[in-house]
């Protein structure tokens, strides 16, 4: 009688104690954070469930995913059967989002805790005011997250900065079998479409940005041919794989972003290898990635915060350190730290960032990869979503590349691969590169 007496103690105690973790774990809401890989300090996501707690009184979990293809994270999206919270776009993605009337607006009251959205640069939402929502302005929807150019990093050993100065350097023998084109069709077309232009955008008869929205025949068939011209020299098209071949000397020209610069810039100093990077002289693109909240949020609120969170200053500087991108966050301890970590580095010219950090940043001496001169962004454009027209661009870069798919076969193979990218990320998200960088 006494042994039924503690069974049914214990078997009361123990359904007491379920029933509380059960009202716990319904207390903890989810947040949903959809992002690229290796695009974030990590430890950011738990801090970030401390500081909501502190903010809101409200426990918050995060459950983080990875993509590493834009069109892919849009297709989820789309379909409605993925609930993110917060996902990373590109900036002809949010576009297209827009559009389609796939996000919803993000609210800016945040009622005691301060609202860090306006450490992003003005450059930054100047820019985004260019993104054509249908109506709808990008920057109640998004808020930029890293930015950056497209240009060509190189061997200082056998190239020389003369010879980089032109998109022409593509087809210049030199490289032959020592070239690599990122593989990314809309950051090779555009500047492409640039530099066949640059007498046309002397002359006033066409503006960069009216170029961005070109993907009429006769420009594509018009950077076709000069992608055919390069075809010869490139040793491959690389999705990631192009900043690793340069820091082993195993090409040294590569047409690709410029974190990808910073990143093997730094490697390659390591083992004596001296890289640097250029923007060529005609023009190139200016690219962004930003913060949304899809239109399936279920947790609109945290997902708002997060986004708030990811803009103080001291969060922006972490995520650089560990990534190697630059942040849009245009405040004065940005630019003090990242003018401090130049200086230590050895740079010496100052450049004109007053576009980015205001009119006194008009000589800051800063790592001109990191931050180019205002010259510089002078002659870079955004690029746009290129809607019904993606078809034809992904057929000729189909046939430049000899795949010699159709179009049907085109998008296949890009949904497929995507999912097979995205596996493989999310397998071997731990190998996060632990090193500071030195800027």
């Amino acid at each position: 009688m006494r042994r039924l007496f503690y069974i049914l103690v214990a078997a009361v105690v123990l359904s007491m104690g379920l029933c509380a973790c059960d009202g716990e774990q319904k207390r903890k809401s989810i947040l949903k954070v959809y992002n690229w890989a290796d695009y974030i300090d990590e430890e950011l996501l738990s801090e970030f469930e401390e500081w909501y707690k502190e903010q809101t009184g409200e426990e918050i979990e995060i459950v983080y995913q990875l993509f590493d293809i834009n069109e892919i994270m849009l297709a989820k999206i789309e379909r409605g059967k993925e609930d993110f919270d917060v996902a990373c776009p590109s900036e002809y993605i949010i576009e297209r989002m827009l559009k389609n009337d796939l996000l919803l607006p993000i609210n800016k009251d945040f009622g005691q805790t301060p609202n860090y959205l306006g450490n992003v640069s003005p450059y930054i939402h100047d820019v985004f005011d260019q993104i054509d929502g249908n109506g709808k302005n990008a920057n109640d929807y998004a808020v930029g997250y890293m930015w950056g150019t497209t240009g060509f990093l190189y061997n200082k050993k056998y190239v020389t900065e003369p010879e980089v100065e032109s998109w022409s350097a593509l087809w210049n023998p030199k490289f032959k079998g020592k070239l690599f084109v990122k593989d990314a069709f809309r950051d090779v077309y555009s500047p492409l479409l640039i530099y066949a232009n640059q007498e046309r955008i002397k002359r006033g008869e066409v503006t960069m940005n009216e170029l961005m929205h070109d993907s009429s025949d006769e420009a594509i068939a018009t950077v076709e041919s000069l992608l055919k011209k390069t075809k010869p020299n490139v040793a491959g098209w690389e999705a990631d794989f192009g900043k690793e071949m340069m820091t082993k000397e195993k090409a040294i020209l590569n047409l690709t972003w410029s974190g990808d610069a910073v990143w093997a810039i730094d490697e390659a100093a390591e083992v004596d290898v001296e890289l640097d990077y250029m923007v060529p002289k005609e023009g190139s693109i200016v690219w962004f990635d930003g913060w949304v909240i899809p239109k399936y949020a279920k947790n609109v609120k945290a997902a708002s915060y997060f986004i708030n969170f990811m803009c103080k200053s001291e969060n922006a500087i972490r995520n650089m350190e560990e990534i190697g991108y630059v942040s849009v966050i245009g405040t004065p301890e940005v630019m003090e730290y990242m003018s401090e970590s130049a200086v230590e580095a050895g740079f010496e010219e100052p450049l004109d960032l007053s576009y980015f950090f205001g009119n006194d940043a008009d000589s800051v001496v800063i790592n001109p990869v990191l931050y180019p001169d205002n010259s510089v962004i002078e002659r870079c454009a955004m690029m746009h979503d290129s809607g019904p027209r993606t078809a034809a661009l992904l057929e000729m870069w189909s046939r430049v590349k000899g795949d010699n798919l159709n179009n049907g076969m085109v998008v296949f193979i890009l949904l497929v691969f995507g999912v097979l990218t995205v596996v493989g990320v999310v397998r071997k998200v731990k190998r996060r590169r632990q090193r500071r960088r030195r800027w």
